[in-house]
C-alpha cells in the first residue's frame, strides 16, 4: 500500500508538472494554440476564442530607440538640495515621455562628482526630435482659479463658414456615392477623396464591425436596418455628426446568435447601487406581484412604473439587441434560454430581482466594411474649448520651496509652501475673492493638487493637506519644487539605435541562447543518460516558467538581461550536476535506486543552497546600486537561480522517481552512469 501511495504520489506530482508547463508554454507563445483553434474553427464551423498574452517587453538595444543624456545646471540651487530637485526634474521627465506613448521608458539620475546627469532611454520611439523638444522643456507650475466666463458663440460669419463647409462636404460625398454606385474603384476613390488618414490608403478598410464599435455605430445600424445579403456599396449617405460615410460592404459572416430583450428591476438594500432602503422580503413580494400580472403587451407600462433601474421610466427597460456574454452570467443564462415572447421568472443577480420579456432574437452578421469619409465641422471646431480653470499670476517663479510637513493635531503628512514677497500678496488676492471655492496647482499642464480654499492665506505660506501617504506628500513636493526651482537641463550625449540593428541583436540573442540549451543539453545526455535527458526535461519546464515570469512580473529584456538568462540555464544544470553526482556515488556503494535518488538529493542541498544564496546575493547588490544594463542581468539572473532550483530540486527529482522499482542490475543502471557489480 505504501509503494502505491508512493506511486500516487509521483504521478500526480508529473502531471502537475506537465500542467503548468503546457500552460505556461502556451502564454509564453499562444501562436501555436491559435493556429490550431482557427483551423478548428474553420473546419467545425465554430466560434472558440483563441488566446491572448501580454508580449515581451524589450529593452532599448533590442527593439531600437534613443539613448539620451541631460546635464542639470545646479548652479541656482541651494546645497543639498540639488538631488530633489534633479529627482523632481526626472519625475516630470518621465511624466512627459510617457505622454508621448514611449512603452517602458527608462529616466534615472546619476551624480559624478559636481555635476548631475539625467539618463533617458527611450525603446521603440519614433519622433525622436519631438522627444528631445518636450523633454527639454523647462517645468512648468502654475495655479489656477476656476473659470467663470461665459462661453462664447459663433458670430455670424462663422455660422455661415460653418453652414457653407457643410454644404460642400455633402455635395462631395454625394458625388463620390454616385461614382462608387456607378462600379468606380472604391480603393481610388477612398485615396482620392476620404478625410480619414488612416484608411484611405488601404482602400478605406475598416474590418470586421460587430455593433461594439461605438464610433462607428451609426454605420452598423445603417447596415442591420438594409439587411444586405450581398457585397455591395450602399446607395445611402452615413451622417455620424462628424462627417458624411460612403460604405462598402466587402463580405458577411454569421455572427454570434442575439436577442433583443427588455426587464423590470426591484433593487434591495445590499445589491450594488441600490438606494431605494427596501429590504430583501420587500422586493421580493413586490416583484412576485408584477410577475403575476405581466404580460407582453402591459410589460413596458409596468417597467415605467415600478423599476427601479435609472432612466427606466423613459426607456421602459429596453437592453436593445446583445450577444451572449454582454450581461451578468445569471441574467444572461435566462435570457438566451427562454423562448421568444415570454416573461422570466423572477431573477436575482448582483443588481436585484429582475423580470425579463425577450422580444426577439436572431443571428447576428459581422461585416467586413470599407468606408470614404468626407469631414464635416460643428461649433467645435471654430470655437475654442472652454476651460474649467484660467490662469492667474500666481506662478513657480513665486514659490521659494516646497516641503513635506505634519499637521500638528492628526500628524498627517501634507505639503508646505513658501512664496516670495511677490508671490505672497498675489496667493493672498487669489485666496481672498475664491473663499469656498478651489484653487488648481498644475504642474506642465496636468492638475496635481485642487485644494479648497478655507479663508484668505496671508504670510507667505501655504499648507496643502489631503488624503495622501508620507510618500505621495514627498513625491508632490518634488514636482513642486522641480516646477518651482529653475534647474536647466541640457542635452550632452544622444545615441540612436536603429530598429533593424535591434532586431539583429534579438536575433543573434536567441540564436545564442538555442545554441547554448542545446549544447547544454547535449552534455547533459551524453555524460549522465537517462538523468540527462530528465534534467534537459526540466530545463524546458524551467524556461517555460521563467519566460512567463517575465511576462507578469514584468521584466524589460535587454541583452544583458538575456546574457542573465542564459547563465541562469548554466546555474540551473549545476544543481542537477551536483545531485546526479551525488546520486552516483550512492548507487556505486550498493544502495537502492530510490534510497540513492534520495540521498544524493540531501547531500547535494547545501551545495546548491549556498552556492546559489551567494549569487542571489550579487544579483541583489547588482539590482540595487547598478546602472539599468547591469540592473537587467542581474534580475533575469535572479529570477532564473531561484526557479532553477525548483526545477533541480523538485522537477527533475520528480522526473527520475518514475525508474524507483526498477529491477537493478549492471546493464540499467549503465543508463544513469554507473557500473558495479551486483550481488546474487
Amino acid at each position: 500500500m505504501a509503494k502505491l501511495t508512493e506511486k500516487f504520489k509521483v504521478r500526480l506530482w508529473l502531471i502537475v508538472i506537465l500542467g503548468v508547463a503546457v500552460l505556461a508554454g502556451v502564454y509564453d507563445y499562444p501562436p501555436i494554440l491559435n493556429q490550431g483553434i482557427n483551423k478548428f474553427n474553420q473546419v467545425f464551423k465554430t466560434s472558440i476564442s483563441t488566446v491572448t498574452s501580454r508580449p515581451f517587453i524589450l529593452g532599448l538595444d533590442l527593439q531600437g530607440g534613443t539613448h539620451l543624456v541631460y546635464e542639470a545646471d545646479t548652479s541656482a540651487i541651494g546645497s543639498g538640495e540639488e538631488g530633489a530637485a534633479v529627482d523632481g526634474v526626472r519625475d516630470v521627465i518621465e511624466r512627459r515621455v510617457n505622454s508621448l506613448g514611449v512603452s517602458e521608458p527608462v529616466v534615472q539620475t546619476n551624480q559624478t562628482g559636481d555635476k548631475w546627469r539625467v539618463i533617458v532611454e527611450l525603446a521603440g520611439i519614433r519622433d525622436v526630435n519631438e522627444a528631445i523638444k518636450a523633454i527639454g522643456e523647462t517645468p512648468l507650475l502654475e495655479f489656477k482659479e476656476q473659470n467663470d466666463a461665459p462661453a462664447r458663440t459663433l458670430t455670424k460669419e462663422e455660422k455661415q463658414e460653418l453652414e457653407v463647409f457643410n454644404k460642400n462636404a455633402e455635395a462631395k460625398a454625394n458625388i463620390v456615392l454616385d461614382n462608387a454606385l456607378a462600379g468606380g474603384d472604391f480603393s481610388a476613390l477612398a485615396a482620392a477623396n476620404s478625410d480619414d488618414v488612416l484608411t484611405k490608403d488601404q482602400g478605406g478598410n475598416l474590418g470586421v464591425l460587430t455593433g461594439d464599435q461605438i464610433e462607428y455605430q451609426a454605420i452598423y445600424e445603417l447596415i442591420t436596418s438594409m439587411n444586405p445579403t450581398e457585397a455591395q456599396v450602399l446607395n445611402k449617405l452615413v451622417d455620424n455628426n462628424d462627417g458624411f460615410n460612403i460604405v462598402k460592404i466587402n463580405d458577411i459572416k454569421d455572427g454570434e446568435l442575439q436577442v433583443k430583450a427588455s426587464h423590470l428591476l426591484i433593487c434591495f438594500d445590499g445589491k450594488t447601487g441600490c438606494n431605494t432602503g427596501a429590504t430583501r422580503e420587500q422586493a421580493e413580494g413586490k416583484i412576485n406581484e408584477l410577475k403575476a400580472g405581466a404580460n407582453a403587451e402591459n410589460f413596458a407600462a409596468l417597467v415605467k412604473s415600478n423599476s427601479t433601474e435609472p432612466g427606466a421610466s423613459v426607456n421602459a427597460g429596453d437592453l436593445g439587441w446583445f450577444s451572449r456574454g454582454v450581461m451578468v452570467p445569471e441574467f444572461d443564462t435566462a435570457v438566451f434560454d427562454m423562448p421568444t415572447g415570454e416573461i422570466s421568472s423572477v431573477i436575482e443577480t448582483d443588481f436585484g430581482f429582475h423580470l425579463i420579456f425577450k422580444e426577439g432574437e436572431r443571428q447576428g452578421k459581422n461585416y467586413d466594411v470599407s468606408r470614404i469619409f468626407i469631414n464635416t465641422k460643428t461649433e467645435r471646431d471654430i470655437l475654442p474649448p472652454t476651460d474649467q480653470w484660467k490662469n492667474t499670476e500666481l506662478s513657480g517663479k513665486h514659490l521659494e520651496r516646497a516641503w513635506v510637513a505634519f499637521d500638528p493635531s492628526t500628524n498627517a503628512p501634507q505639503v508646505s509652501l513658501q512664496f516670495n514677497d511677490e508671490g505672497d500678496q498675489l496667493f493672498a488676492d487669489i485666496t481672498g475673492r475664491n473663499v469656498g471655492k478651489p484653487v488648481a496647482i498644475f504642474l506642465d499642464g496636468s492638475a496635481i493638487s485642487i485644494p479648497v480654499v478655507n479663508e484668505k492665506i496671508t504670510g507667505g505660506e501655504a499648507v496643502i493637506s489631503g488624503s495622501f501617504d508620507l510618500a505621495e506628500a514627498r513625491l508632490l513636493s518634488q514636482r513642486l519644487n522641480a516646477g518651482a526651482l529653475p534647474v536647466p537641463i541640457e542635452l550632452v550625449s544622444q545615441q540612436t539605435v536603429g530598429a533593424t540593428l535591434g532586431q539583429s541583436s534579438l536575433t543573434m540573442s536567441l540564436k545564442a541562447a538555442l545554441i547554448g540549451f542545446l549544447l547544454v543539453a547535449l552534455f547533459m545526455i551524453g555524460y549522465y543518460r537517462v538523468p540527462g535527458v530528465m534534467a534537459v526535461v526540466a530545463l524546458l519546464f524551467y524556461t517555460s516558467i521563467l519566460l512567463l515570469l517575465f511576462k507578469l512580473i514584468p521584466v524589460t529584456l535587454t541583452l544583458s538581461g538575456i546574457a542573465g538568462f542564459i547563465l541562469s540555464v548554466g546555474m540551473a544544470v549545476d544543481a542537477n550536476v551536483l545531485i546526479f553526482e551525488r546520486f552516483k556515488e550512492e548507487l556505486k556503494s550498493g544502495k537502492p535506486y530510490g534510497s540513492s535518488l534520495e540521498e544524493g538529493a540531501k547531500r547535494a542541498w547545501p551545495s546548491i543552497r549556498d552556492g546559489n544564496a551567494t549569487t542571489l546575493i550579487t544579483c541583489f547588490i547588482l539590482a540595487w546600486f547598478g546602472t539599468s544594463s547591469i540592473q537587467g542581468f542581474a534580475i533575469t539572473l535572479g529570477v532564473g537561480v531561484m526557479i532553477s532550483m525548483f526545477s533541480a530540486i523538485v522537477v527533475t527529482r520528480s522526473l527520475l522517481k518514475i525508474f524507483i522499482g526498477i529491477k537493478e542490475n549492471n546493464n540499467n543502471l549503465f543508463w544513469f552512469g554507473v557500473r558495479r557489480n551486483i550481488e546474487k
